[in-house]
């Protein structure tokens, strides 16, 4: 296979394509969506990571899709990183996924065939560490790479998560650390390369599966949950707030951030999504006392970003020592309060 540098032959990677949260919203605004039949428990109506569709008493279907353009220049790893991104919506309600059906546009005047073969096999490897089978899929030919998953998964109705769940008083616990999208953005730009961002990339690869690590009463403690993606963790933890109808209060100072992180915010190594997901949260987030570089982490797009996690007080040092193993940035970085003018409070 000739070598191809994936990230030069796209305008955005990752993430950071996403359509702007605050365009997004006034667009489907538009919409008229037909009415939700009862057995919908979960829609777009709080912008969850994925809808729950409850079967029977003991069943409910999580449905999700994502997709992207290349974030790595590297194919195989490239599926890697779509897949558990589009997975980890699925394990963001609580769930378990079955299905994946592939999203792929080619351009195949352009790049060699043997693109698709890394490209497949990397998303099959980690549709197979999910447990889950690749079924299929939909391709076309067209100008840029694009690629992702539709995901169907299993989760019990009793037991489903949502980002419209946290109670007052519960501990919030983020289980990766921040910093894909200005390192990548660094990638993107030739000043880096893919062997000096080992961390970024196994952090992106890791599959966002907590659930088979921690025992039923932490499984039921936690109360709400969502991925941090392109919105950035400003965003996507503002909308859980809201979701919810409490209040966020962030320590700072204990957000986990990866290595290269700072660095390559300092470098000015930003997206477009920088500053639309700082647009988006401006009005509902309390950021004073931070620092600019702080305020551009929280704003950064993340590409397959960690679980939130909104946990009963009494189980979050056992849900963190249970996680430790698996995701050993995994820290406390906030509590849930009392409704405040803003949603999210930084401090």
């Amino acid at each position: 296979m000739k070598e191809i540098a994936l990230t030069q032959t796209v305008q955005k990677g990752g993430c950071a394509a996403k359509i702007a949260a605050t365009e997004l919203h006034n667009i489907l605004k538009q919409v008229r969506f037909p009415k939700a039949h009862p057995a919908l428990r979960v829609d777009s109506g709080t912008f969850d990571d994925a809808a729950i569709y409850q079967v029977n008493d003991e069943l409910s279907l999580v449905q999700t899709l994502d997709f992207f353009t290349p974030i790595l220049d590297s194919p195989r790893r490239f599926g890697e990183v779509a897949a558990a991104n589009a997975l980890s919506d699925v394990y963001a309600m609580g769930g378990k996924p079955k299905t994946a059906m592939g999203i792929l546009a080619f351009p195949l005047m352009t790049m060699d065939s043997s693109v698709i073969v890394e490209l497949m096999q990397g998303a099959s490897d980690k549709i197979g560490e999910a447990g889950a089978n690749f079924v299929g899929g939909h391709s076309i030919d067209d100008d840029t790479l694009k690629f992702g998953l539709s995901v169907t998964g299993f989760v019990n109705p009793k037991a489903v998560w949502t980002n419209a769940g946290a109670k007052v008083g519960d501990h919030l616990i983020l289980i990766k650390s921040l910093g894909t999208g200005t390192i990548t953005a660094g990638l993107k730009r030739m000043e880096l390369k893919e062997n000096q961002i080992e961390e970024a990339i196994a952090s992106m690869s890791k599959l966002n599966n907590v659930i088979d690590f921690l025992s039923p009463s932490q499984i039921s403690s936690i109360h709400a949950a969502t991925d941090i993606t392109g919105f950035g963790f400003a965003g996507h933890s503002m909308q859980m707030a809201k979701a919810s109808g409490v209040h966020f209060q962030i320590q700072s100072g204990q957000l986990p951030i990866l290595p290269r992180a700072m660095e390559c915010l300092e470098r000015s190594f930003l997206t477009k999504a920088h500053r639309t997901n700082a647009e988006y949260t401006r009005e509902s987030i309390q950021v004073d006392g931070l620092s600019p570089l702080l305020q551009l982490l929280i704003q950064d797009p993340q590409t397959s970003g960690g679980l939130l996690l909104s946990v009963a007080p009494g189980e979050s040092r056992g849900v963190l020592a249970a996680l430790h193993n698996q995701f050993p940035t995994a820290v406390q970085i906030g509590e849930v309060t009392e409704r405040k003018s803003a949603w999210v409070t930084f401090g």
